[in-house]
């Protein structure tokens, strides 16, 4: 296969088919190409609606793929460098638990950072696995976790030689690489598998003076959001396979979770953005790349922001960094992250991708311009004039080091009991609770809750950060282990 191949979208090739055929429809959905909907039709149109359709036999089927489908895959396996490529409808949630599902079974040790996205706790909470946390550095000023120290990968390595895998986020919300080659190189001569949460580095494939992309770096399993910075539509993702996997035991792997009836919107907007990436990526991704320089460049001359950058690269924690990512710390403006994204968005009408504590991520990707930059750079300097003050009592740090006492999955479904917030301490949490964005879990089931956890978390709900996780939705209570 080649260029030539790559101009090929075979999914959106049977759907242009399927559409000129004219079908009579006694199949789901009810809709009936929209003749059920009209409301429905009038807020998407009659292309979108005319192709949501179940798999037949010329569209193929999701579960086991043997044409248009199963060729989508192997062009997005090539234009990838994997050996493999799954086309994903539940989002990279689904991708990253049928990486750990692939690998891990009850009892199973896996290594990975402690500063993970829900869906991987939530993967050990299904499958039973053990996590052997590796903490990651913390840049105090900025709050923010960093990636994984070799050195600390290779203790946790050796202290757990029976570990079945090692996972790692590559790059993180903030665009920080941890050393990814020479931890895959370390992890296989341990006969570990490595797993790359890689949700923010899909243009990594395209794009050039980019850190190095997990396949690239001889991973066994990546998953990718092609909807983040691919282009492709919310909720579809990749899940990519190295060499040495057994791709039939992935798909039924998959297949435990996934969907029996996979949008083929989803699918065929997976299809054509492989297409545009494989075609276009290259300078399409120089383009974003020249967007974040221009607004790190205009946004340092403000004042008072310090914008993340290559400066940050320690050669260790922070292996490389993604210079699409505009990360913006705030606090020294006075104004804690959350405060800066609400402001932004109420008084500007600027959506960003979120803020947390101490910074703000705007998310740029190929879909952005020049003049929606120069607005955020103008809007940020506005808001530094009218709202900045003195930064005295703002918090900023954004990991607390876990007491892991139990597995997830044995606190998760353990007897457990309800409690006011603040007589929790000291006491084993059964739920999560997260800031989302971006999903990291402030605590996971199985962790003591510390002063310091619950001063965070009462910290966070003033500030106006969306929590999820817990049953009680107000998150005034909490649920805990049962004592005997």
């Amino acid at each position: 296969m080649g260029q030539n191949l790559q101009k090929k979208a075979p999914i959106y090739e049977a759907l242009e088919q399927f559409r000129k055929m004219r079908v009579v429809p006694f199949d789901v959905p009810g809709h009936k190409h929209g003749r059920g909907n009209p409301e429905l039709v009038k807020l998407l149109g009659q292309q979108c609606v005319g192709i949501d359709v179940n798999s037949m036999k010329p569209l193929d089927n999701l579960c086991h793929p043997i044409s248009v489908i199963k060729e989508a895959e192997e062009l997005a396996a090539e234009a990838f460098h994997a050996s493999y490529a799954f086309l994903m409808v539940g989002g990279t949630t689904s991708s990253v638990q049928s990486m750990i599902l692939s690998c891990c079974k009850r009892g199973d040790k896996i290594i990975l950072p402690r500063n993970v996205h829900r869906s991987v706790i939530n993967a050990l909470v299904l499958c039973g696995a053990k996590p052997i946390y590796v903490n990651p550095d913390v840049d105090h000023h900025l709050g923010i976790a960093l990636g994984m120290k070799v050195s600390q990968v290779e203790q946790a390595i050796k202290d757990n030689p029976d570990a079945v895998a090692v996972f790692v986020n590559n790059p993180t919300y903030y665009g920080i690489c941890s050393d990814l080659k020479t931890i895959v190189t370390m992890a296989h001569e341990y006969h570990m598998k490595v797993l790359v949460d890689e949700a923010h580095g899909t243009h990594f494939y395209f794009g050039e003076n980019l850190p190095i992309s997990a396949m690239d770096a001889g991973a066994d399993m990546a998953s990718v959001s092609m909807h983040k910075s691919g282009g492709s539509l919310t909720q579809s993702s990749l899940l990519l396979i190295g060499e040495h996997m057994n791709v039939g035991y992935v798909r039924q792997i998959i297949n435990l979770t996934q969907t029996t009836s996979g949008s083929y919107l989803l699918l065929s907007s997976l299809d054509i953005s492989r297409r545009n990436l494989a075609l276009r990526g290259k300078e399409e991704f120089q383009k974003v790349m020249d967007l974040a320089e221009y607004a790190r460049e205009e946004i340092e001359k403000i004042g008072g922001y310090n914008v993340f950058s290559k400066a940050l690269i320690n050669g260790n924690s922070v292996y490389d960094f993604d210079s699409t990512k505009l990360a913006i710390h705030t606090l020294d403006i006075g104004l804690a992250g959350i405060e800066v994204y609400d402001i932004l968005r109420d008084e500007y009408d600027i959506q960003i991708e979120f803020g947390d504590l101490g910074n703000i991520l705007a998310y740029l990707s190929i879909g952005d311009r020049k003049q929606e930059v120069e607005r955020l750079v103008s809007a940020l300097a506005d808001i530094k004039r009218r709202y900045q003050k003195n930064s005295t009592g703002l918090l900023s740090q954004e990991y607390i080091t876990p007491k892991v006492i139990m597995t997830p999955q044995d606190s998760f479904y353990a007897e457990k009991e309800s409690l006011k917030l603040e007589d929790t301490v000291g006491r084993i949490c059964s739920e999560f609770v997260m800031c989302y964005p971006p999903g990291i879990p402030i605590l996971s089931p199985g962790e003591e809750i510390t002063e310091k956890i619950l001063d965070y978390i009462l910290y966070a709900k003033k500030k106006g950060c969306s929590m999820t996780g817990p049953e009680d939705a107000k998150i005034e209570h909490l649920n805990v282990i049962k004592e005997r």
